[in-house]
C-alpha cells in the first residue's frame, strides 16, 4: 500500500486514527498500531509478512539473551547472542536479495553452469526493517538501550507503518522511551499532518512528474535522445530521487508525529553541498549513521593508519552500494562514492573544495554522475548514457522530445519547481510565516490547497512509482 493513494489516505489512515485515539491505554495503541502495520504490509506481501513476525519474534528473544547475560556481567556469552541476531538478519538478507545475484555470477565459473537461481520475490522493506531489528539487539548489547519486556511494543517498533517499507531506519534507542510514554497532543497531530502533506506534494507534484520526463527519455537508445534528452533526463531522475524519498521520509515523520513518536531527519538539502562528504552526511541520514556506528567505528574509523582507513571506507561504500541492491550497477556506484571520499581526502580538499563556485559545481557534477550509475539498468546501459551526456551521440531535439509527448509542459515546470525546492527557499519563507495569525494561515491554506491538488493527481491516475520501495 503506498501513501500516495486513495485506499490509503479514505480508509486505512482514517479508520487507523480513529481506534488509535479511542483507546487510551499506552500499550493497547501500541497494539493497534502493530496489528494495523501488519495490515497494511500484507496488503502488497500477504505471505511476506510471516517473514517479518518470524524476525520480530527472533530478535525479541536474542534481545532478551543479550539483556539476561549483560544482567550477569556475562558479556562473552552476550556477544554470542548479539553474533547469531546479525548472523540470522543477514542471512535472511542474504537468501532473499542477493542469493540470484551470486547464483547468476557463479554460472560464469566452469562447472557451475547449471546453477539455478531461487527465483525468490523481494520481500518489500526488507533491508530496512532487517537494519532495525539488528540495532535493537547490538543497542542493548553496547548499553545504549533496555530490552522491551511487551512484545507486542517491540513489534510496533519494528512494523509501524510509517518506516516499515522505505524508511527512515529508525533505531530502538531513537524510539525505546516513546514506546513506553510519548505526547499525543492537537498541536503534534497538527503539525505531523502539515509534514506529510508536504511529503506527498514532494512526491506527487514533483517527484512523479520529473520520473515520468526521465523514464521516458532512457526507455529510448542514447542515438535517439542525445546529449540534451541526456542531461534533461539526469537532471530529472536526481529530482525524482531525492523529492521522492526525502517526500516519502516527510511523510513517514509526519505520521510518526501524528502518533506522538519523533523520528530523526534524514534528509537536510543535500544538493546545495559543496562537496560529497558533505553531500552524504545530508542524504539519507539513518543509513549513513547506521553505517557508521554499525559498521565503520567498529572497523576502526579513521582512528588507524592510512592503508586501514583506506580499506575502511572501500568496505563502507562497496556494502552500501550492495545494500541499494543486487546488481553490478550497485556495487560500482558504491565504489564511484568510495573512491570520490578517498580523492577529497587526498587530492581535492585544499584546491577544488577551497574554492567558491567550483566546489558546488564539482559536487553538483559528481552526484549527479553517481545518479546515472543508479539509474542505469546494466554496465553497458551506463556507457550509453554517459556518452550521450557528452555528445557521442548527438545534440538531441527538443522539438523531437516534445513530439513524442516525452517532454510535457507539467514536466517542465515540475524540474523547474525541484530545482527551487532543493535549496532551503521553503525552510525561510516557513519561518518567516510562522508566529503570526497571517502566516499561519496561509500556511494552512497552502497545505489544504496541495493536498486537494495531489488528491485529485491521484483519482485521474498519475504515475506513480516509489524508488525506494525496490530496496
Amino acid at each position: 500500500m503506498l501513501f500516495s493513494s486513495l485506499p490509503f489516505l479514505f480508509a486505512f489512515l482514517p479508520l487507523f486514527f480513529m481506534i488509535y485515539f479511542i483507546v487510551k491505554k499506552r500499550t493497547v495503541r501500541n497494539l493497534v498500531l502493530l496489528i494495523f502495520s501488519l495490515i497494511f504490509y500484507a496488503w502488497g506481501e500477504p505471505v511476506y509478512v510471516f517473514l517479518m513476525l518470524f524476525s520480530i519474534l527472533c530478535d525479541y528473544i536474542f534481545g532478551y539473551c543479550v539483556s539476561k547475560y549483560i544482567a550477569l556481567e556475562d558479556k562473552k556469552t552476550a556477544r554470542r547472542f548479539v553474533i547469531a541476531s546479525i548472523s540470522l538478519n543477514l542471512f535472511v538478507l542474504g537468501i532473499f536479495k542477493y542469493a540470484d545475484f551470486f547464483i547468476s555470477n557463479l554460472k560464469f565459473i566452469p562447472g557451475l553452469e547449471n546453477l539455478e537461481p531461487l527465483g525468490l520475490a523481494l520481500p518489500i522493506g526488507i533491508s530496512f526493517y532487517t537494519f532495525q531489528t539488528m540495532s535493537y539487539t547490538i543497542d542493548i548489547y553496547r548499553g545504549h538501550a533496555t530490552m522491551q519486556k511487551n512484545i507486542t511494543s517491540f513489534g510496533a517498533y519494528v512494523a509501524a507503518f510509517p518506516q516499515l517499507v522505505a524508511g527512515p531506519i529508525v533505531r530502538y534507542h531513537t524510539v525505546s522511551e516513546q514506546l513506553r510514554e510519548r505526547s499525543e497532543t492537537f498541536e503534534n497531530f497538527a503539525s505531523g499532518l502539515r509534514r506529510f502533506i508536504a511529503g506527498m506534494a514532494k512526491k506527487i507534484l514533483i517527484a512523479n512528474n520529473a520520473a515520468a520526463l526521465a523514464d521516458g527519455v532512457l526507455a529510448m537508445h542514447g542515438s535517439e535522445y542525445g546529449a540534451l534528452g541526456a542531461w534533461l533526463a539526469i537532471i530529472a531522475y536526481s529530482l525524482q530521487i531525492y523529492f521522492d524519498f526525502s517526500g516519502y521520509s516527510d511523510m513517514a515523520i509526519g505520521l510518526a508525529k501524528m502518533m506522538g513518536f519523533t523520528y530523526l531527519e534524514n534528509f537536510n538539502y543535500p544538493y546545495i553541498s559543496k562537496s560529497i562528504s558533505e553531500f552524504w552526511r545530508r542524504w539519507h541520514i539513518s543509513l549513513g549513521t547506521f553505517f557508521r556506528d554499525y559498521l565503520y567505528i567498529p572497523l576502526g574509523g579513521n582512528r588507524v593508519s592510512v592503508p586501514r582507513w583506506i580499506l575502511n571506507i572501500m568496505v563502507v561504500w562497496l556494502l552500501t552500494g550492495l545494500w541499494h541492491g543486487a546488481a553490478w550497477n550497485f556495487i560500482l556506484w558504491g565504489v564511484y562514492f568510495g573512491l570520490l571520499l578517498l580523492a577529497e581526502r587526498f587530492l581535492l580538499r585544499n584546491n577544488i573544495l577551497k574554492t567558491p563556485v567550483i566546489n558546488r559545481v564539482y559536487t553538483i557534477a559528481a552526484f549527479m554522475f553517481g545518479w546515472v550509475i543508479f539509474r542505469a539498468e546494466s554496465v553497458a546501459h551506463i556507457g550509453e548514457i554517459t556518452a550521450s551526456m557528452l555528445g557521442f551521440n548527438g545534440a538531441g531535439s527538443f522539438v523531437m522530445l516534445a513530439e513524442n509527448e516525452i517532454v510535457q509542459l507539467p514536466y517542465l515546470i515540475a524540474v523547474i519547481a525541484g530545482i527551487i525546492c532543493s535549496m532551503p527557499v521553503s525552510r525561510y519563507v516557513k519561518k518567516f510565516l510562522e508566529g503570526s495569525p497571517v502566516g499561519e494561515a496561509v500556511i494552512d491554506i497552502s497545505a489544504l490547497l496541495a493536498l486537494t491538488y495531489c488528491i485529485f493527481s491521484l483519482v485521474v491516475g498519475s504515475y506513480n512509482p516509489f524508488i525506494y520501495f525496490i530496496f
